[in-house]
């Protein structure tokens, strides 16, 4: 019994292409015909469909598709595409899609559209890493000094002016760390160092306070009990006033005695400028000449350096090796502190996340500032040692007139006209040893 329908035979199905055929060929190869419409054939000329030759026996392939051609026969110039393979239904010929420049159906890329959203990204990673460090580095600023309780100040002149003091506080430093920095271990702090830098638009100006300067203590409110103390005409050296009430006494007897109004404080410790040092890598410096102190270990040789924390300490704190005792250490002091400024602003520290957070942490964390203190004043200060050490402003030893009982004594009409054009903003004059 035959499997075919009735009237169906092997001739008249062809190839056959589907359940059971030995063709590779699938059914649509078979049934769907490519045919060109043209116009209907005019009437009278016949013309009926004409299926053509027969397709080949089974595993014969399939040959080239002819196509109906306006009623006239067929077009042989046609190529259906099914001797070779490629599927018609993707527009433009490309598998799967329209065929781009290379040939292989993938859209070319808008590279506009790439720029605007690459530079979107990097911008909105830049204002959010900026926003987080200024966060990150505002909370570690140590506000402690309340400048409010300063009694009796002078007015304010134009220009900021910074007093920034040196502590051998050993806060934060072990027995190894005392005895490696030649610290000694003596308990509360004094400074070894105080300057005063104004920053003005008629050029910065860096002034050194021998510690042991010669001041009268003037009337003044205890910083912890509130209590006013009656000055008496008392004189002492103006590291005393530190060590006697802290920072707060300290601006009052400098305010009192030179009659300049300070705006801002800024006190750093042996272990935070230790730290710093080696923060940044250590601080290339040239020195002039050879010294060796037992006191502060300092043992230099002369010509340029790099200094770590433990040497740079050692060589800020020594005045036993010079003739000039505290005037010439506070000359290195300058020199030192405008070299380091130079250094951490440079670009291979600010551009190096590897070293501008371990430096500014260091920094941050040791610094006690007063109160109304920013990390916008902050960075102009720091700026401003940088140009008085490329030389775009003056540095200077207060000026003295001589010595009395082991204290110096400022020059006091230097001193006046010194105030004056601090005070007024205008190019410094003066000159100090």
């Amino acid at each position: 019994m035959s499997d075919w329908p009735e009237g169906w035979s092997d001739e008249n199905g062809g190839s056959r292409h589907g359940r059971g055929s030995a063709s590779a060929q699938p059914d649509s190869a078979r049934v769907m015909r490519q045919v060109r419409r043209g116009p209907g054939t005019p009437p009278g000329q016949g013309g009926g469909y004409d299926p053509g030759p027969s397709a080949p026996p089974y595993g014969g392939g399939v040959p080239h598709q002819p196509s109906y051609t306006d009623g006239q026969g067929y077009d042989d110039g046609y190529d259906s595409g099914y001797n070779t393979g490629h599927v018609y239904g993707a527009p433009g010929g490309g598998p799967g899609g329209p065929e781009g420049p290379d040939g292989y159906g993938r859209p070319r890329p808008n590279w506009r559209r790439r720029i605007k959203w690459t530079a979107i990204t990097v911008v909105s990673v830049l204002v959010v890493t900026t926003i987080g460090t200024y966060f990150w580095a505002d909370g570690k600023l140590r506000r402690e000094v309340d400048l409010s309780k300063v009694i009796d100040r002078p007015e304010s002149g134009d220009g900021t002016n910074y007093l920034i003091v040196g502590s051998d506080s050993r806060e934060g430093l072990s027995s190894a760390d005392k005895k490696a920095l030649h610290t000694g271990s003596a308990e509360g702090k004094r400074t070894d160092s105080m300057m005063i830098l104004h920053v003005g638009s008629s050029g910065d100006t860096l002034i050194s306070l021998p510690r042991d300067s010669d001041v009268v203590i003037p009337t003044y409110q205890g910083s912890e009990s509130g209590k006013t103390y009656q000055g008496r005409g008392q004189h002492m050296k103006l590291n005393a006033a530190y060590a006697t009430d802290g920072p707060t006494l300290l601006v009052r007897a400098i305010e009192f005695n030179t009659g300049l109004h300070i705006d801002h404080y800024v006190e750093i410790g042996f272990a935070g400028f230790a730290g710093i040092v080696d923060a940044v890598g250590g601080v290339d410096i040239t020195i002039d000449k050879a010294f060796k102190d037992k006191y502060s270990g300092a043992d230099f040789q002369a010509g340029e350096q790099t200094l770590n924390g433990e040497e740079a300490l050692a060589f800020v704190r020594t005045r036993h090796a010079f003739a000039a005792s505290d005037l010439q250490r506070t000359k290195n002091q300058q020199k030192f502190l405008a070299a380091l400024a130079h250094q951490v602003a440079t670009p291979g520290t600010i551009l190096n996340p590897f070293k501008f957070y371990p430096t500014m942490g260091a920094g941050l964390d040791s610094l006690i500032v007063d109160k109304d203190m920013s990390l916008w004043d902050l960075g102009s200060m720091f700026f401003a040692m940088k140009g008085v050490n490329g030389g775009d402003g003056t540095s200077m030893n207060m000026p003295i007139s001589g010595s009395t009982g082991g204290n110096l004594v400022w020059d006091k009409a230097k001193v006046k006209t010194l105030v004056n054009e601090l005070n007024n903003d205008e190019k410094v004059t003066v000159s100090g040893d």
